[in-house]
């Protein structure tokens, strides 16, 4: 439960800073609360953070444009300090490779709510 309310915290910090990428934090604070106890599942199901970010794409695999792109592009900007700075060939190789699946799992995984 720890972990839940450490990984609530930076999701919310994600709604106001567009650096941190909201959702996939609350899905981790999801999974911490569900594991920890079922009272504290229940309540952070409850919010309106969950509801607004998380609801549906747990129900439906589904996410608005603009969250998929944040993610994205957040972890893009992550992706790339070690594409930089790193001079290795198959670690740019690596890195590329788990760009191209990132991008192919949000736009043909993903729905894409309108």
């Amino acid at each position: 439960m720890f972990f839940g309310f450490i990984f609530m915290g930076l999701g919310i910090l994600g709604v106001i800073l567009p650096l941190l990428p909201t959702t996939p934090l609350l899905l981790l604070a999801s999974v911490c609360f569900v594991r920890g106890s079922k009272k504290f599942e229940i309540w952070f199901k409850g919010t309106k953070l969950y509801k607004r970010h998380l609801e549906e794409f747990v129900k439906n695999r589904a996410m608005t444009l603009k969250q998929k792109i944040t993610i994205l592009l957040t972890a893009d900007c992550m992706i790339a300090i070690p594409f930089i700075l790193l001079d290795n060939l198959i670690i740019r190789l690596v890195l590329i490779c788990i760009v191209g699946y990132k991008y192919y799992y949000f736009i043909y995984k993903i729905k894409t709510i309108r």
